[in-house]
């Protein structure tokens, strides 16, 4: 399939331009991503249709928290991904091409779409996984019979796009799931091969256009979590993107090529502390805990959503997810 978002260039060779990297291909070669090829000039998507998970998952494990509650999403993901991350969770089919991913099956727009609406309960389709970005075509072309079929969308996604294309995608994903991993360059640049603007500014971008963001930090220890840094970001997510926006902090375990211990409950709890005086919204995530899993009015305080696992209900918001004890609106999608 022909590829979006790239340059022809001289001698056969092109400038992928989807993300910042810009790969400049030579005719056979394939950027970063391994996924995105030029064959005689012409930049090829290698992943359209080559499905390497499908499942129906719980909204919450995406996790979204504050979009249609309690409700499932039919989540798909590819092979693939523009980020190296050195302890990426998902890396046998997020850092490996097609050739090299056995398992892959094939499908189109229309029978994820399908799939979709036969099931009860479920509110649409999540791309996640690997990075949706290096699916892009797969995933809007899904996304936009999706849409016309009355389903939502929704992304998982590091964020690492360039400008056009990100402006592109908020016309079609209705929720995203973002991986904020670090507030440094140095962290972006030595361990996931990437840089931190871009990211920002796909933050700033979706926020914009309406669309539910929420944000994920993996806190590992002695990388990203001084918490000075983390302090600065939190107020930065404040001031840029509002005070409303949803934050999960997850704990790091050892994964792939990393083998740092896993964070300590005790960071965990005081930077959940640092956050809440900044952030209306903030939940842990890979913790055993009570601590950070309900959701709370944020002007009269009390409980209006309560989770244990996947579990949740929702007893303390009306249909139109206000809060039945003050009317105050805490979920805008429900």
């Amino acid at each position: 399939m022909k590829a979006q978002h790239y340059i022809k260039l001289d001698e056969n060779k092109v400038e992928c331009t989807l993300c910042p990297h810009n790969c400049v291909l030579k005719d056979g070669k394939s950027g970063i991503c391994k996924v995105r090829s030029n064959h005689k000039g012409e930049l090829i998507t290698d992943n359209y249709g080559k499905i390497s998970g499908y499942h129906f998952d719980p909204i919450e494990k995406k996790p979204l928290y504050h979009f249609y509650p309690g409700m499932d999403v039919l989540s798909i993901g590819s092979v693939g991904c523009n980020l190296h991350c050195q302890f990426c969770q998902n890396h046998e089919i997020a850092q490996t091409g097609v050739r090299n991913y056995p398992y892959l099956k094939e499908l189109s727009p229309g029978s994820v779409v399908n799939a979709a609406l036969r099931r009860e309960n479920n509110i649409g389709i999540a791309y996640t996984y690997n990075e949706p970005l290096v699916f892009y075509e797969f995933m809007k072309d899904t996304a936009l019979n999706a849409k016309q079929n009355g389903l939502k969308n929704v992304m998982v996604t590091n964020g690492f796009i360039n400008r056009e294309p990100m402006k592109s995608l908020v016309n079609f994903i209705d929720a995203f799931s973002v991986d904020l991993k670090a507030f440094t360059d140095v962290f972006y640049k030595k361990t996931t091969s990437s840089k931190l603007l871009p990211v920002l500014e796909s933050l700033k971008t979706i926020k914009q256009s309406g669309k539910l963001l929420e944000i994920t930090n993996l806190v590992i220890p002695t990388l990203n979590d001084n918490e000075e840094k983390f302090e600065e970001m939190v107020l930065w997510i404040s001031k840029e993107l509002g005070k409303d926006t949803v934050l999960h902090i997850s704990r790091y375990h050892p994964m792939y090529k990393m083998n740092i211990k896993s964070t300590s409950a005790k960071t965990m709890f005081k930077l959940f502390e640092i956050a809440e005086g900044y952030l209306d919204f903030v939940y842990l995530g890979n913790l055993h805990s009570e601590k950070g899993q309900n959701t709370y009015c944020p002007a009269c305080k009390k409980t209006v959503i309560e989770r244990s696992g996947y579990y949740t209900k929702t007893n303390g918001i009306d249909k139109n997810g206000d809060c039945v004890y003050c009317n105050t609106n805490v979920i805008k999608y429900c």
